[in-house]
């Protein structure tokens, strides 16, 4: 049951109308600057993140994992994410830590030995009998520099085959992090997280995953019947928008991972700009490998990432760290 789901995932995502609502971006405008008093060729793009040294402030988020097509996503992924310097995370490693044969759907460090690579496991999990001994195998299983735990109730409340007992998982996941010898990252999927979720969080950082990109309750509207396809189209909306989970999280001392809906160079500006140290993406990254294969992603980073440094341009920003801030 659970391969054909993430068979479904796929395809629905590659297919159908998966995106809904704002992510809030369109309401935030950036510090224009008509001397920029600054040479375009000379910004700098890259930062420090949980330790790891990134070219770009991009991670391509998990995707995939655990099925056949899932060994060749993540090696053109992985493979792409090495060359221009970029963070990469793998799709849940559940079905893996149930079946090791599948682990090598996942394993890509013979094609990107420098990459930071970021393990991945629900946070329900925990609530399901996995404690530090899964958490460290996924990282030990693709040698990762560190742990992602996402958290997705709506996701899993609109899933037929969903997990829903969220009870208690604040404590087990701020656990793990202090266990775990890599550090832990709370994704969220979709919804985003407020600050008063987050600052109850003991972690090493915060993937946002705001609303207003892709809605796994939509996703899962396609999936179920009747019933369920209209409750997944009535909360397709439901969540925090993106950017304005980023300007509440940033008020907390952790790094941060700006995602939900990103899809310009101008929207990773804005995320910085209101507090995000990077950001991530999945849906476009996957749409294009889907029509154009590892060239069609490579062009797509090309443009955004020269989309980045425009903006950084005209706002005089030299570096990424100069670009926080810079909001009308």
């Amino acid at each position: 049951m659970i391969d054909k789901r993430k068979e479904d995932h796929l395809r629905i995502s590659i297919e159908k109308d998966v995106e809904f609502g704002s992510t809030g971006f369109e309401d935030i405008r950036l510090v224009h600057k008509a001397l920029p008093e600054l040479n375009f060729d000379d910004i700098d793009l890259e930062i420090r993140f949980l330790g790891k040294i990134l070219s770009y402030p991009v991670i391509i988020e998990g995707i995939t994992g655990g099925i056949p097509s899932a060994r060749k996503i993540n090696r053109d992924l992985a493979a792409i994410a090495e060359r221009f310097g970029i963070g990469f995370g793998v799709g849940s490693q559940r079905m893996a830590i149930e079946d090791p044969r599948l682990a090598d759907t996942y394993r890509v460090r013979d094609v990107a030995s420098d990459i930071f690579l970021i393990a991945n496991l629900g946070a329900i999990q925990l609530n399901c009998g996995y404690g530090i001994e899964e958490c460290e195998l996924a990282i030990e299983m693709i040698d990762a520099d560190a742990l992602a735990l996402h958290i997705n109730p709506l996701h899993e409340v609109i899933q037929p085959e969903g997990n829903r007992n969220f009870s208690n998982l604040i404590e087990k996941i701020n656990s793990i992090s202090r266990e775990l010898k890599k550090p832990v990252i709370a994704k969220c999927v979709g919804s985003g997280i407020s600050y008063e979720t987050a600052k109850k969080l003991r972690v090493s950082a915060i993937d946002v995953g705001g609303s207003g990109g892709t809605s796994w309750s939509l996703i899962e509207s396609y999936r179920g019947d009747k019933k369920t396809k209209k409750i997944g189209k009535t909360f397709a909306g439901w969540g925090i928008p993106t950017a304005e989970s980023i300007r509440e999280v940033s008020k907390l001392e952790v790094p941060l991972i700006g995602s939900g809906g990103i899809r310009t160079g101008l929207d990773a500006a804005k995320a910085i700009a209101l507090g995000a140290d990077c950001v991530g993406m999945a849906l476009p990254i996957l749409r294009r490998w889907s029509s154009g294969g590892k060239r069609g992603v490579e062009e797509f980073l090309d443009q955004f990432l020269t989309e980045l440094r425009i903006a950084m341009f005209l706002t005089g920003s030299e570096n990424v760290g100069e670009l926080k801030g810079k909001l009308r």
